[in-house]
């Protein structure tokens, strides 16, 4: 039988862990090996979780879990490392019998491993002048440039995200185009048989949960663990200083922020984070999706 990659994808707070540890017992159950694989990008960071809401490894039911843990907060997420990381943890599991559900809600991460990306080389000169552009110019001034060189992907990215900017007008910048920052119109699957899921929540209840949760955060220790971790550099590091809920609480140890400033902050940067999550999936072909309550061996065996 070959192996399937199931992947459970959706906004955060939707309860897509749950489910996929009741996939993961469900596919048990009939005689088949399952094993996680990490897609949320802040996860992949080692001590970053209370903010990210990691499931500890005591609560992974026995459960074989990939690419947690696996940065220091002075590392650099990149997408592209990324992508081979999480294709070798699959290749692997799919090696031992087993399937593999992939599961996360950063987009780009796993539309990297579902679908045929590549991605171009890096010009660690070129991309070094386009920073030094965009902290002088600002982000709207190299966005007029791609355009000029690209014009879809101009139209498609987002115009504040000066990092996704930057690294698309290296790409045009080398001659190449339709930059990988953006979800491909016809993307082609990359292991078939590849299930889809996405976890639905209403508007409404999400927003709530997701609130509750920034506050929990909080009251979980938060704040202590961003003071440990800014020991260990965490101000240094360009993708962990800059997660929501993460950058919040360094501004409010800085003093720049007092608590109810940053509980407000983190809370309104979350729905938006998560307003974009649901649109982003929401272009998958032949995505199927669910309430976080449904029965998983109903899921599995349709």
């Amino acid at each position: 039988m070959t192996s399937r990659l199931w992947v459970v994808v959706g906004a955060t707070g939707t309860g897509k862990t749950d489910l996929s540890l009741r996939m993961a017992e469900a596919l048990s159950a009939r005689g088949r090996a399952a094993e996680i694989v990490n897609a949320d990008a802040m996860q992949l960071y080692r001590g970053m979780d209370i903010g990210t809401a990691k499931l500890a490894p005591a609560e992974r039911r026995g459960i074989p879990h990939h690419l947690f843990d696996v940065l220091d907060v002075t590392d650099e997420a990149a997408v592209a490392a990324y992508q081979d990381a999480a294709r070798n943890a699959i290749g692997g599991i799919f090696a031992r019998g087993a399937d593999a559900i992939l599961v996360g809600g950063s987009g780009l991460y796993v539309s990297s491993v579902v679908y045929d990306f590549r991605f171009p080389p890096h010009d660690d000169q070129l991309r070094a002048q386009l920073e030094a552009d965009l902290e002088r110019d600002g982000p709207a001034s190299l966005v007029e440039r791609l355009r000029a060189l690209d014009a879809t992907t101009a139209e498609r990215i987002d115009p504040r995200n000066g990092r996704r900017i930057v690294r698309a007008l290296e790409v045009a910048l080398q001659g190449d185009s339709g930059h990988g920052a953006v979800l491909p119109q016809a993307p082609t699957p990359w292991h078939d048989p590849t299930t889809v899921i996405g976890v639905d929540v209403d508007r409404p209840t999400l927003v709530a949960r997701l609130d509750d949760r920034v506050e929990r955060m909080w009251r979980d220790g938060l704040l202590d663990e961003v003071g440990a971790l800014r020991d260990r550099g965490l101000e240094r590091g360009l993708t962990a200083s800059r997660a929501i809920g993460y950058a919040q609480a360094l501004a409010q140890l800085a003093g720049h922020l007092d608590e109810a400033e940053a509980i407000a902050q983190t809370q309104a940067l979350t729905r938006r984070y998560a307003r974009r999550q649901v649109s982003w999936f929401r272009r998958y072909g032949g995505i199927r999706w669910v309430a976080p309550d449904i029965d998983a061996g109903a899921l599995i065996g349709s």
